[in-house]
């Protein structure tokens, strides 16, 4: 089925050079309703981007680690008050910066243990260095190598747990590392290495052949070139080479940080078969009773998403997985109970359980997240549906 709406969005966004390509599809649980690859997998090889090019995931990783630990939870391993500490010790008698702190000396005691719900909705009071760079948090994080790929997940954990906390935990909503303490926590708890344990829980189950920690060589031709474009004009046309972000050789070759909160390669296919199975009901990966856990807000009342110097997103909650659509908001093509995420390349996912729809749409550009083309994308869906009659 063509969906011209989208089709024309997309094009636009390449002709303009925003991005260097896209693949997308759009799908309910058991129909495909349109699926197209535009634009280039390499420009200046004039590679045309296929269905079975690869692509860095990027935080569309968190949805897989917290799937791998909601599997956990289902066999009763731990509870979701449980504090971490009770399984990671290097975070069991943590610090909070005090409010309007200069210094990261200037702390009290946290005032309750950070849970695992904490981490599983962003409100245990970690953070992300990138998202602060100024703040005294972040030269902290930095100078701790917090998320450097030559530690592993247990140093990774061991570096943060001398680091004070942003707030008290449960208090507030801060996008953070949490969910690379969740794929820690995976480990401890089910004594296995992340990758292993989602290639046997998650990846086998789903026949996903094409998702990895680091691309195997035989595979390595099919990984979609990353591009940059401007950082202070991002809408400026352009875009150039970035073939070492976030750091050298990245994701073809292996190193110890298994990033649980961004450190998958993945194709079109196999998010979508991950994707697909939320939206049928969480078969084969998850229990009806806990994919109520991931479609519905696990925020207090009151509290919404707020990335550092961006508005509060008023009516966009957390669930145990990922966001979701509590109120609709005006002008913005989400439907209510919507879940979904993001990567920092580019790469997008809805699902939407009382309508019965879903869409992955992949692309490699570094730190486009937030570029038009997505919201674009979705009024374009709307508009196509209804051309459709769907």
């Amino acid at each position: 089925m063509d969906f011209p709406a989208i089709q024309a969005a997309i094009q636009a966004a390449i002709d303009g050079q925003q991005l260097p390509g896209v693949s997308y599809t759009v799908f309910r649980r058991d129909e495909v309703l349109a699926t197209q690859c535009l634009g280039w997998a390499d420009v200046e090889a004039r590679v045309p981007l296929r269905d079975d090019h690869l692509f860095r995931a990027f935080s569309n990783t968190k949805l897989v680690t917290s799937i791998a630990a909601l599997q956990l939870f289902e066999q009763g391993r731990f509870g979701l008050d449980d504090p971490v500490g009770e399984y990671i010790p290097a975070l069991r008698d943590l610090r909070v910066l005090r409010a309007g702190a200069t210094s990261i000396d200037d702390t009290e005691p946290a005032r309750e243990p950070v849970r695992i719900r904490h981490l599983l909705t962003h409100t245990a009071g970690f953070t992300y260095g990138f998202t602060q760079p100024e703040a005294p948090i972040a030269k902290a994080y930095r100078e701790a190598r917090i998320l450097d790929p030559q530690r592993d997940l247990a140093q990774m954990v061991e570096a943060l747990g001398r680091l004070p906390l942003l707030f008290q935990p449960g208090s507030a909503w801060n996008y953070s590392v949490a969910t690379d303490v969740v794929a820690r926590l995976v480990e401890v708890v089910s004594g296995k290495k992340l990758d292993a344990c989602f290639r046997e829980h998650i990846f086998a189950p789903l026949g996903m052949q094409d998702t990895f920690f680091s691309v195997p060589a035989e595979k390595q031709d099919r990984l979609a070139t990353m591009y940059i474009g401007s950082i202070k004009e991002p809408l400026r046309p352009g875009l150039r080479r970035a073939d070492n972000l976030p750091y050298e050789n990245a994701y073809r070759a292996p190193v110890p940080f298994l990033g649980g909160g961004g450190g998958l390669v993945t194709s079109l296919a196999d998010y979508a078969a991950l994707v697909r199975a939320l939206l049928r009901g969480g078969a084969p990966l998850l229990r009806p009773g806990t994919m109520e856990r991931v479609t519905r807000n696990q925020l207090p009342a009151g509290m919404w998403i707020e990335f550092p110097g961006q508005p509060v997103q008023v009516g966009r909650g957390h669930s145990l997985a990922a966001a979701v659509v509590v109120q609709d908001t005006p002008g913005v093509a989400l439907a209510e109970g919507q879940v979904y995420w993001g990567g920092l390349a580019g790469t997008k996912w809805f699902f939407s359980p009382q309508e019965d729809l879903a869409a992955v749409l992949m692309t490699q550009r570094y730190m486009g997240s937030d570029l038009p083309y997505w919201p674009d994308f979705l009024r374009a869906l709307r508009q196509d549906l209804r051309s459709a009659g769907l």
